[in-house]
């Protein structure tokens, strides 16, 4: 996997909504669950946890999709609908930003799958890491100190 140079910049379908990474990634990520499925229209979605303070948006203003209800909260361009990122209703110290609007997507590479119970029995990824649903809270902190080390 090459490595993302900072800072990475990125933005919805239409440009309406343009953002900017600052930080290095802390984890990548692909999920299998039918919410994201639904949501992309494919058969899951890719994202990067940035920390919180390396990830700003630089122009143009979000609108929450998704179910629009509970902790997680989607953040979409109101023009083309693009699924950004996803924030959390308590803050977490990081933002999941959709790896495939970064400008070089290619740099971002799944290193954990989540949802795999669900998964499409065609849809693969290199993901070293795989887990039937979220990972236990326990298994973060190594899984994250195994991806920042590589």
């Amino acid at each position: 996997m090459a490595e993302p140079v900072q800072p990475t910049e990125g933005s919805c379908r239409c440009g309406a909504v343009a953002f900017r990474v600052t930080a290095a990634p802390m984890l990548t990520m692909a999920c299998h669950c039918t919410g994201c499925q639904k949501m992309t229209g494919s058969a899951f979605s890719t994202s990067v946890a940035i920390p919180t303070d390396g990830f700003e948006v630089v122009a143009g203003e979000t609108v929450r999709g998704g179910l629009g209800t509970g902790d997680l909260h989607h953040h979409h361009c109101d023009a083309c609908k693009s699924w950004l990122f996803t924030t959390f209703a308590s803050d977490m110290g990081f933002i999941n930003v959709r790896a495939t609007l970064l400008d070089d997507a290619a740099a971002f590479v799944p290193f954990v799958e989540t949802f795999v119970a669900e998964k499409l029995p065609w849809a693969d990824t290199p993901a070293p890491h795989k887990f039937d649903a979220f990972p236990p809270i326990e298994a973060m902190g190594p899984i994250v100190q195994e991806f920042s080390a590589r």
